[in-house]
Parts: C-alpha cells; structure tokens; sequence
C-alpha cells in the first residue's frame, strides 16, 4: 500500500450545522452538502491543498457503513495540524475558530520547540492545532 491520503473524513453530530462551522466561520469554500439523492449520502467536502479534501460526514452514518459501534468521541485521539506563517496568523485563525463557535483548548503560545501554536476544537471536539513553525516555509 502506498502512503497516501487523499479525503480526511470527519464524523459529526449535525451535518448542517457542521458545515456552517467550516464554511461560514472560517471561511472554507464548499459546494454544500452533496449527495443527498442517496441514501446515507448526505457529505460536504472542503478542497485543501495538493487534492486533499476535508469531508464531513454524519457520525451515524461512518458507524454504519463501516460496521462498528458508535463510540463517545475523545479530542485527544488524533490532531489536525493547520501550519501558518507567523505568529500574527496563529492568533488571528484562533480567534476566527472561536468566534465560528470552537472552543479554544490551549491559546496560542511559544513552545519549547522554538514554534508558537495553540488549540481549538470544533463543534464535534475534533481537535486542531494552528502552528507557527519557523522551520517550515508556508507557500502562499
């Protein structure tokens, strides 16, 4: 198997509302909630960077499709890493999370690493993390 990951999924509570979380608050572009003709089709998907795609997707319905049990979320499962250009940028997506309705975890602040980062969650407690690395060049 080659090491590739083309869709991230996410499984939420509220489709809708989980959509306007991404769209409306931070400002993500989307063609809406797609495939409603089918039946536990309901997804919205996010285009990010170099084909990737962030998809939404009713937790029930991952549960279902993928034969297992339903389970209580834990944010401190898995991390989304969304990397910026500078300490500024780590400050204003923290603060554009929060005003979209995220929960701000841990705000933004030098790491022993050299870097500056911070954490929100978003309406169904995924956990992201908003870095500033200067060890990594952030192409516009």
């Amino acid at each position: 198997m080659e090491p590739r990951i083309t869709v991230i999924t996410l499984g939420v509570s509220d489709l809708e509302h989980s959509l306007e979380f991404y769209r409306d608050g931070l400002g993500w572009s989307t063609d809406g909630i797609v495939g409603t003709e089918f039946e536990g089709g309901a997804v919205a998907f996010f285009p990010l960077q170099n084909g990737l795609q962030l998809a939404l997707y009713p937790k029930q319905q991952i549960a279902a499709d993928a034969n297992v049990e339903e389970t209580p979320p834990s944010s401190a499962e898995f991390t989304l890493g969304h990397n910026v250009a500078s300490k500024e940028e780590v400050e204003d997506v923290i603060r554009t999370a929060e005003q979209a309705g995220g929960k701000i975890t841990d705000p933004p602040r030098d790491r022993d690493w050299g870097g500056y980062s911070g954490h929100f969650t978003d309406l169904d407690n995924h956990l992201w993390e908003v870095v500033w690395n200067p060890q990594i060049e952030i192409e516009a």
